[in-house]
């Protein structure tokens, strides 16, 4: 269990490391420009996500770490970032604690300095405290808790956004009838009670799918357009097809699990393999240098699942789900790359 702690802190202190690159002093480029037709799109960050995908690969984290998935789920909440939400209402933050409600946030810059910066001390050393901060976050579907991995929220609102995502790097014809049933489960749990809500699946695959499982990887191609389609299921569905050399592969032979439900009651206090490990600036550096190199292939992607076409269609049913005077950076971003169109 000790190894399993220091693997997801290692990997917790490099992707903060890269969005922050990528984000100097916390200014985020706009993803909006006008696309090959002529119509507006939204350009995703690829060597921003092919640095974090490289965390996994270097680390030698298996899937049973978490720490694959948790690649694209940094990468998604920075792409939300760039869209023009703010950090407090995009979840998992780019600092610690991942889950902190908009709402301790502004009481917590509403204390006196001396008592700001202690509450703010105690709760960034701690990455969960039960019903305040936690590492990851558990929604209320129609009839049990799920956890989901990218999510835009707020207590006067409600769930505006979630995403699940889910990544498989072998074992494809083994893994992939899992990860299907699954996704179509939550989909439908979600949904029923937050119909307002953008609900987007993102699947992360390696590429030698393509000439080792052909035919796994159309059924699974199909299937990810079709859940995408469907009216009681995901809004919009994304496919990560990621390439690396075969000497970067991690040993994982485990047959992946259902995550399943929820169990009900209080989330486990101190979950410590969230915190990010104390590792110097210039030490993430070097390492960050070294990272195995991933490609993301773009050209093979069904257009149908392309992060460019679900980061639109997931900021899109925000904006148009809310007033206009709420997500005011978004909309004004989004204006303004209309505006060079016209």
């Amino acid at each position: 269990m000790a190894a399993k702690k220091s693997l997801k802190s290692e990997a917790w202190r490099l992707l903060d490391y890269i969005v922050a690159q990528a984000a100097p002093c916390g200014v985020h480029s706009n993803p909006w420009d006008k696309g090959a037709d002529g119509q507006l799109c939204f350009e995703p960050d690829y060597a921003t996500l092919e640095n974090l995908l490289g965390v996994p690969l270097y680390l030698k984290a298996g899937t049973q770490s978490g720490v694959p998935a948790l690649a694209l789920d940094v990468w998604l909440s920075y792409e939300l970032r760039r869209a023009g939400f703010r950090s407090d209402q995009v979840w998992p933050n780019p600092t610690n604690p991942r889950v902190l409600p908009a709402a301790v946030t502004a009481l917590i810059n509403s204390l006196p300095v001396k008592l700001r910066a202690e509450v703010k001390e105690r709760i960034e050393k701690r990455s969960s405290i039960p019903g305040v901060t936690s590492s990851s976050a558990a929604i209320l579907g129609k009839n049990y808790l799920k956890q989901v991995d990218v999510i835009i929220t707020d207590w006067a609102t409600g769930p505006e956004l979630l995403v699940s995502t889910k990544r498989m790097d072998s074992s494809y014809g083994k893994n992939a009838p899992n990860r299907i049933e699954e996704s179509y489960g939550d989909a439908k749990n979600l949904r029923l009670r937050h119909p307002l809500a953008a609900l987007g699946f993102v699947f992360g695959l390696r590429s030698d799918i393509l000439h080792k499982e052909p035919k796994t990887a159309d059924w699974l191609f199909d299937l990810l357009v079709k859940l995408g389609q469907e009216d009681d299921a995901y809004h919009a569905t994304c496919l990560v097809l990621m390439e690396y050399a075969d000497d970067e592969v991690v040993s994982d032979t485990e047959i992946e699990q259902p995550e399943g439900i929820l169990e009900p009651g209080p989330e486990p206090e101190d979950e410590e393999e969230e915190m990010p490990a104390s590792i110097p600036d210039s030490t993430v550096d070097e390492m960050i240098k070294n990272l195995p190199k991933v490609v993301v292939l773009q050209n093979r992607i069904p257009a149908e699942l392309s992060p460019g076409r679900f980061l639109e269609a997931m900021v899109s049913r925000v904006l148009r789900a809310t007033p206009v005077n709420m997500h005011e950076e978004a909309r004004r971003r989004r204006a303004s790359a209309l505006s060079t169109l016209s």
